[in-house]
């Protein structure tokens, strides 16, 4: 007992005191700062540079993916839009059940959209908050930001509900045949025309598959300029880069997109000039598109008159670019401009040498028909006179154009050559 006694002594433990257990629970030997580093353990192990960049990857592609989905989703209802407009004109009515079939299928892809649409935005949001290292994401709703989607959402959102529903019930119980009024006609094509908006999904869509926009390289650079991948910018450069094509394919998608909604506007009335056929409605869209207006085919309906005026707003905006394309490429290259700036300094050098030997021989004769002729002639010497003058005015016209020339050389590159030339000289 004693000798027990003795060793717990020598452990640090009075007599009485429990033995410390061999549990691993925290005692007071552990430090503040051992506590805070087990409890950080999580956050350091999902908010280090790996993670961070393993996530933003995943964010990326789940937004492109999103985008993709409402594009085709919303591609989709504007197909059956188009079908069952068509459809119930020549085939069925309105209050047929077909009709209502195919207007509750777009109503149900307009909700897929919107929901989609908001999942994107949430994946911005998340990015957003990423990138800024924010804890919440309240932090990134501004109000632009959430104008912004609700405009989105609001133009979305617009698409023809089933209208023809009460038709439709009235004509199953009282076994009679109800049409669709001209106003709910009216209504169906104002809330039908808008759904072609959801092709501004195609434009992000282009962006977000862009090699500017998916390149890591290329963002890094942007960055360090301060240039924002956006949509205006993806637009740039397909237009520097293919502006032909780029221009070719927003014309014809405009022209048929066009062509159609002034056919359906006008066919609905008692005018047979557009809603005989569809080729009608396309030559008075391209005649209005191209600013001529022959006057041949009009619009009757406010309706028509407005896709008329919105597509010759848009033509004249194309012909702009057309007239800035094709100044870009009658525009010469540096090269071809170097060449063609020393065949005409060549050639104004060489006039300028035969405009001083002109002035030179003038002077002569004249000082030979005055000074050294024995009979001075001077029908000869006002001859030689005006030739001199004529000379003289030659002469000043190659050096102003030598001159302009020179000028128009002085280019940045020129001027620094002509700077390090100078510095060597030095």
């Amino acid at each position: 007992k004693f000798t027990s006694e003795y060793h717990q002594e020598a452990k640090g433990l009075l007599p009485g005191a429990e033995c410390p257990s061999s549990s691993p629970s925290p005692g007071p030997h552990l430090s503040p700062k051992h506590k805070v580093d087990a409890k950080d353990d999580t956050y350091r192990k999902t908010h280090n540079i790996g993670w961070r960049l393993v996530h933003r990857r995943a964010l990326f592609l789940k937004r492109q993916q999103l985008n993709d989905c409402a594009l085709a989703v919303g591609l989709f209802g504007v197909v059956l839009m188009v079908m069952e407009t068509e459809l119930s004109w020549s085939i069925y009515s309105k209050s047929s059940v077909y009709s209502l079939a195919l207007k509750s299928i777009i109503s149900f892809s307009t909700i897929i959209v919107l929901g989609l649409i908001i999942a994107y935005h949430c994946c911005e949001v998340q990015l957003y908050v990423h990138d800024i290292g924010a804890e919440d994401w309240r932090i990134a709703m501004t109000t632009d930001r959430v104008a912004l989607v609700a405009l989105e959402l609001a133009t979305v959102a617009i698409h023809p509900y089933p209208v023809g529903l009460l038709a439709y019930f009235q004509q199953t119980f009282q076994h009679t045949t109800t049409r669709l009024s001209l106003s709910e006609t009216d209504l169906e094509i104002i809330l039908a025309l808008p759904m072609f908006l959801r092709l501004y999904l195609l434009g992000r869509a282009m962006m977000l598959h862009s090699r500017l926009f998916t390149d890591t390289a290329s963002r890094s650079i942007g960055a360090l300029n301060k240039i924002h991948f956006n949509t205006r910018f993806v637009g740039k450069t397909l237009m520097t880069t293919y502006p032909g094509t780029v221009l070719m394919i927003f014309s014809v998608s405009l022209w048929v997109v066009a062509a159609w909604g002034l056919h359906v506007c006008e066919r609905h009335h008692n005018y047979r000039d557009l809603s005989s056929n569809y080729m009608e409605a396309l030559w008075m869209v391209s005649v209005t598109f191209l600013s001529i207006g022959y006057g041949d085919v009009v619009p009757h309906t406010y309706c028509g008159r407005s896709i008329c005026l919105l597509t010759g707003i848009m033509g004249a905006g194309c012909t702009v670019l057309v007239v800035a394309v094709v100044a870009r490429k009658l525009e010469l290259t540096r090269a071809e401009k170097h060449v063609h700036n020393f065949m005409m300094d060549s050639h104004i050098s060489k006039m300028l040498k035969i405009a001083a030997a002109n002035v030179l021989r003038e002077t002569w004769l004249i000082y030979k028909h005055t000074k050294l002729s024995r009979e001075r002639d001077h029908t000869r010497v006002r001859m030689h006179q005006r030739k001199l003058l004529l000379a003289i005015h030659q002469l000043r016209r190659v050096k102003m154009e030598k001159r302009i020339l020179a000028d128009q050389g002085n280019t940045l590159v020129d001027l620094c050559k002509v700077r390090e030339a100078s510095e060597c000289i030095i």
